[in-house]
């Protein structure tokens, strides 16, 4: 059994793999279905300038259901806004994993700098129910949350929100 697991089943914690994603704030092209002769319009206002990056925990512990945890960072390209996750926001996300879970929490994540950092490991020695595994360098074929991001990207063609969090598309 790897470390990871004995660990977990020790401490009666949650595994969570992590990994980051970003997305364009102007919806994708894509192709879809129409009338012959009838070329579909979707609509898109504003510039598009800025990104959307993702954080997300992929949460498992035998005997219970699976768990999807997420936070989303809008960045408009302001000057007092950061363009990523800073590692006060990756702590936060872990805090709010625990809090939901009720468990300790033992995460997997790949060598993303924040994650290695100096003050990261200063935010996670404070923490006493986090356990943190590194994944490899480079294996996203062992990070689990790697296959979530395809199907949510695409399921993002062709929809025009009104802004970062509207889900809905015009009429």
């Amino acid at each position: 059994m790897a470390d990871h697991k004995r660990t977990a089943r020790d401490l009666g914690a949650h595994i969570c793999f992590e990994d980051e994603a970003g997305s364009g704030l102007r919806p994708p092209k894509v192709r879809t279905w129409a009338p012959r002769g009838r070329t579909p319009i979707v609509k898109v206002t504003g510039g598009g300038s800025g990104r959307v990056p993702i954080a997300g925990l992929a949460c498992l512990r035998p005997g219970h259901r699976s768990r999807l945890i997420y936070r989303l960072h809008v960045y408009h390209r302001r000057k007092h806004e950061t363009a990523s996750f800073t590692e006060a926001d990756y702590a936060g996300l872990l805090d709010a994993t625990h809090q939901q879970l009720g468990t300790p929490v033992v995460p997997m994540w790949d060598n993303l700098s924040r994650h290695s950092s100096a003050d990261m490991c200063k935010l996670l020695d404070k923490r006493d129910w986090l356990t943190v595994f590194q994944l490899p360098s480079y294996a996203p074929e062992l990070n689990p949350v790697e296959w979530v991001w395809s199907p949510i990207k695409a399921s993002l063609g062709n929809l025009a929100p009104g802004s970062a969090g509207s889900t809905s598309s015009p009429a």
